[in-house]
């Protein structure tokens, strides 16, 4: 019964996926926007780390992101992020606030599937990110547990050939994360499942996005007349490119 169960769930993760996919694939245009193919580059290392990311261009007219370009709305655009999961997962999964942390939880607060320090935020003219740093959690392997694992959400801002538009690259990525599923049940069912969530749930967020549809923060720590230029300049950590790649 129980493999019974975890094939119905990775066959159901599957259809989402495809279905998510295809809802995404060229380009679609929403109110005023054009979403181009989002890309999925997921891979896990010989040591079992693993380095996922999901980007997009979208393209949006010029006026559409006047005065939006600022420390508030990047912290906006990560709890769009966090809210997107939550709706993804019908509420199961959600995440708990807290001054120095922030905690992914299933259904109750201390089943904390992941948690993360509270984010650093660098923003400049040209880019936005948001890190948040993993210390540990239920999905975390000890062996990633308060390492160099982190999440982090980027927005880049492009000119675009016609004068009155603007392309907005988005990034997901998750880098230097050593999941405990995939050191307990292997590779192919954190492929199967856990990934597979990440990837549909990341294409859930850009639906957001393209809508324009950005939540209220919970914590408000831009909320006020901070500029982009009094916000900290954008590092970026990339990891260096996994071992295997993970066919989705």
């Amino acid at each position: 019964m129980p493999a019974a169960i975890a094939a119905a769930v990775v066959a159901l993760l599957v259809a989402l996926l495809a279905g998510a996919r295809r809802a995404f694939s060229g380009a679609h245009a929403f109110q005023g926007a054009i979403i181009h193919t989002p890309t999925d580059d997921t891979g896990i290392d010989a040591d079992g780390a693993v380095r996922s990311v999901q980007g997009a261009d979208i393209i949006v007219p010029a006026r559409a992101i006047e005065g939006m370009w600022t420390p508030e709305n990047l912290e906006r655009l990560a709890r769009t992020y966090w809210r997107s999961l939550s709706r993804f997962t019908f509420g199961l999964v959600r995440v708990v606030y807290t001054p120095g942390e922030r905690y992914v939880v299933l259904l109750h607060p201390r089943l904390r599937l992941l948690t993360f320090r509270k984010p650093e935020y660098e923003m400049d003219e040209c880019a936005g990110i948001v890190r948040w740093r993993i210390q540990k959690g239920l999905l975390v392997a000890p062996r990633g547990r308060e390492g160099d694992g982190y999440l982090e959400l980027e927005v880049q801002r492009h000119d675009y050939p016609d004068w009155d538009k603007v392309r907005i690259h988005v990034e997901v990525e998750v880098a230097n994360f050593y999941p405990a599923i995939a050191s307990r049940l292997g590779r192919w069912v954190y492929a199967n499942t856990q990934s597979r969530i990440h990837v549909i749930a990341c294409f859930f967020f850009l639906r957001s996005l393209v809508r324009r549809e950005l939540e209220r923060s919970e914590v408000g720590q831009f909320a006020g007349p901070l500029t982009v230029d009094e916000a900290p300049a954008p590092s970026r950590e990339r990891a260096h490119a996994p071992d295997q790649r993970i066919a989705s």
